[in-house]
């Protein structure tokens, strides 16, 4: 069981830490700070699915994790999610400033506004990213940052959005890998007001500023600690699919998979061309992750690329793969990696046929295959169509 780490950090002096946050944080409350230069560098390089200019037609999810600037960049962060608002909820008066949300009495936590796809990515993506970025078992508030309006809250918009959030919340309690209760509360999402703009995407603007700040408040250092390579997905197992598997961790995953396939889904490693049986099987059926189980391919989509790896023109579920950045052996990749058992699981190129244009190039130790007759007993039903009807040509529509 892992502890809560203390809020005073031995290792970092406490004058550099008041100092660095006077100077993070004497911005706050003005109406307009400097603006800096340069991308912010917190997190990996993704590849988004989903164009931020199409923000308008996606879905909304709420969060209060504390300081709206860092629950804002690193909900940025997910793969498949358009744009991030900074603003507050949950209060009494109408359209508040930030100067009156920070005097605490008008009843507002600071919140961020997620625009998504769900054809792109879970609603429980979301949760598990959530719980990633901040300690939601302090019911004071938010590392340096005390007080309700820096407090931890799930703003839900329907009755689905609320299922899965208690059953997240419920399975982060059981887990154990907190000692204090869970503080997060579950409420029905209310008037969202926008923030300044100034606030807005402050992690790019302010790099210096929100990198100073996000280090010496603590929140770097605990989500470090806390949550490294940790890929539980938070959910009650009724309202996860029959076919999923959580990740086990990296022992057992040793005992129960071939080197091969360790070395490839967990070190990132590549097989052997033309080593891979599944190269040459063009049999009907889905290929699935071989740790969580996730749909990925479908055979439809599959053709021989000629190069010794599995291939496909596009996955079954835009949503259970992530794309990232790869400069690894001095080229500029697109790696290709599952979305919950975090698998590399190859490369996407844009050398492929019709009708995407698109070579999936997957190593065939990072697959299962299901064949077509073992789908519905297996769990996978929903994507029988995909293997026997007619495939869209449009593979914006998977």
């Amino acid at each position: 069981m892992l502890q809560r780490l203390p809020f005073v950090r031995p290792l970092l002096p406490l004058a550099l830490l008041a100092l660095a946050l006077l100077a993070a944080n004497a911005i706050r409350p003005s109406a307009g700070p400097a603006t800096g230069a340069g991308p912010d560098t917190t997190g990996p390089t993704l590849i988004p699915i989903v164009d931020a200019s199409e923000h308008h037609a996606s879905a909304r999810a709420y969060f209060a994790g504390g300081c709206f600037w860092c629950v804002e960049s690193r909900m940025r962060k997910v793969d498949g999610v358009a744009d991030v608002v900074s603003g507050f909820m949950g209060g009494h008066v109408v359209d508040p400033s930030y100067e009156q949300v920070i005097r605490g009495d008008t009843g507002h936590r600071e919140v961020v506004e997620v625009h998504f796809d769900p054809s792109h990515v879970d609603y429980q993506v979301l949760l598990d990213a959530f719980w990633r970025l901040h300690d939601p078992s302090d019911a004071g508030g938010s590392f340096v940052d005390r007080g309700f309006i820096y407090t931890s809250a799930i703003y839900v918009v329907d009755d689905e959005q609320r299922r899965l959030a208690e059953g997240s919340l419920a399975a982060l309690q059981a887990s154990g890998r907190f000692d204090a209760p869970i503080a997060t509360v579950i409420e029905d999402a209310g008037p969202f007001y926008r923030a300044e703009a100034y606030h807005q995407n402050f992690a790019a603007t302010n790099p210096l500023r929100y990198n100073a700040y996000s280090a010496a408040s603590g929140r770097d250092r605990f989500i470090a600690t806390q949550w490294d390579g940790d890929r539980t997905v938070y959910q009650l197992p009724q309202n996860l699919p029959s076919w999923f598997s959580q990740h086990p961790g990296d022992a057992e995953l040793r005992e129960t998979l071939d080197d091969i396939a360790f070395r490839v889904t967990q070190r990132d490693g590549t097989e052997r061309a033309f080593t891979h049986p599944y190269d040459r099987l063009y049999e009907p059926g889905i290929y699935v992750d071989i740790v969580s189980g996730e749909p990925l391919f479908s055979s439809v989509d599959k053709f021989d690329s000629g190069t010794g790896w599995p291939s496909f023109t596009r996955p079954i579920e835009p949503r259970f793969v992530t794309m990232h950045e790869d400069r690894s052996l001095f080229m500029v990749r697109t790696e290709v990696r599952s979305r919950y058992a975090d698998s590399h699981l190859g490369h996407v190129f844009e050398d492929g046929p019709a009708p995407t244009g698109q070579r999936w190039c997957i190593n065939g130790a990072a697959l299962r295959f299901v064949p077509l007759a073992e789908m519905e007993a297996q769990g996978y039903g929903e994507w029988v169509n995909a293997v026997t009807g007619t495939v869209e040509d449009d593979a914006a529509v998977r």
